[in-house]
């Protein structure tokens, strides 16, 4: 069978599209400055009828009026441009720096072609599905970090009464599925990271030092970098604030003997601040060269996390208290590391088997 339209008898132009593979399509069709034009609003499963008739209507009102000068009436209600630009900073206080940071990098990298123009009480699921659509491939991960930030939005709108309550039509859209970027280091990686720690002491002591502590810690590279003296208590770290709130990062021998060998800098706040001591050093750049040196070029610092982990589990530590020791809030945080301890049983299990069965003179 080939592709055939039903065209809907209420609304001209708007119709549903049936492909041989069995899926259907919302669409809409239209005349936009002298040429016909057939927009896609969305799978049936993504969107209901009604959705895609007020979507298909509103985009057909707007190619009416294409041209002509907009009434008082139509200007009055904000754009989303307008709204992030006047309420964006009332959401920001609620965030953390670097999450408000990221937040506004999400809109105007991600967000403001695909929603800027349209008014805040018009935005539709169908408009949320088709940009979905259109970040299928290389930005699926963009579309499932920006996608909480425009339902942000749209919740404050709705607070605001800017927006019906519960209307928010990123409410049930699904995020693209990734593979979980997890990197364990061997023991083999790790003697060449130590070798290169070892090398690179006297040109670069701070950023060896960080490195040594988030890989005797588990910490995350900011709880590391921003470190202040006033929060080193040991044994423990003690920060006031985190991704998780306050946290506690206890410290054993290695990293005590670590912080031990710092001299701490006069009138500075921080234990690792840059040449002028004003702010805290950033590594990201050193990493990246570092990590070529030991001949890891995709390791990331994150994945020194994942390896304290690792090295954990095969230490055989309860997922609980790894869960405590990486300062995870939720049970099930910690749950993605549960496949490392299977396979540990399973290769504990093998080898005892083996052992067994050359104790009986079995062939193994």
């Amino acid at each position: 069978t080939s592709e055939y339209c039903i065209w809907d008898t209420e609304l001209p132009g708007f119709g549903m599209r049936v492909r041989p593979s069995g899926n259907y399509f919302w669409f809409v069709r239209l005349r936009h400055r002298g040429k016909h034009r057939r927009i896609t609003l969305g799978k049936t499963d993504d969107v209901d009828a009604v959705l895609a008739r007020a979507q298909a209507r509103r985009l057909l009102a707007e190619a009416a009026l294409d041209g002509l000068p907009k009434r008082v009436a139509i200007e009055s209600t904000p754009t989303m441009n307008d709204f992030v630009t006047t309420h964006f900073d009332d959401l920001a206080r609620v965030w953390k720096p670097s999450t408000a940071k990221r937040n506004a990098n999400a809109w105007r990298i991600d967000l403001a072609a695909h929603f800027g123009d349209i008014p805040v009480a018009d935005v539709s699921r169908a408009d949320v599905v088709r940009w979905r659509d259109a970040c299928a491939g290389e930005r699926e991960a963009r579309f499932n970090r920006a996608v909480p930030v425009l339902a942000s939005l749209l919740k404050y709108a709705e607070a605001l009464r800017m927006r019906r309550k519960g209307s928010n039509p990123c409410r049930g859209i699904p995020r693209y599925k990734r593979q979980a970027m997890e990197r364990y280091l061997s023991p083999s990686e790790y003697a060449r990271i130590g070798t290169e720690l070892r090398a690179c002491e006297n040109e670069a002591p701070k950023q060896v030092a960080i490195i040594r502590l988030l890989l005797y810690t588990g910490a995350r590279r900011s709880e590391i970098e921003k470190l202040r003296w006033e929060w080193v208590k040991p044994p423990r770290l003690v920060l006031p604030d985190s991704k998780t709130g306050p946290k506690i990062i206890w410290l054993n021998s290695q990293a005590l003997s670590v912080l031990g060998n710092i001299e701490r800098q006069d009138r500075c706040p921080f234990v690792f601040p840059d040449h002028a001591g004003t702010k805290p050093i950033n590594v990201g750049m050193w990493w990246t060269r570092f990590r070529r040196r030991c001949a890891l070029p995709d390791v990331r610092i994150h994945d020194l996390r994942h390896s304290f982990a690792s090295t954990a589990i095969m230490g055989d530590v309860p997922l609980a208290t790894i869960g405590k020791l990486l300062g995870h809030v939720l049970p099930e945080t910690s749950a993605k590391y549960a496949h490392l301890a299977d396979e540990f049983v399973a290769d504990a299990a093998q080898r005892v088997s083996g052992s067994l069965a050359s104790a009986i003179g079995l062939q193994t």
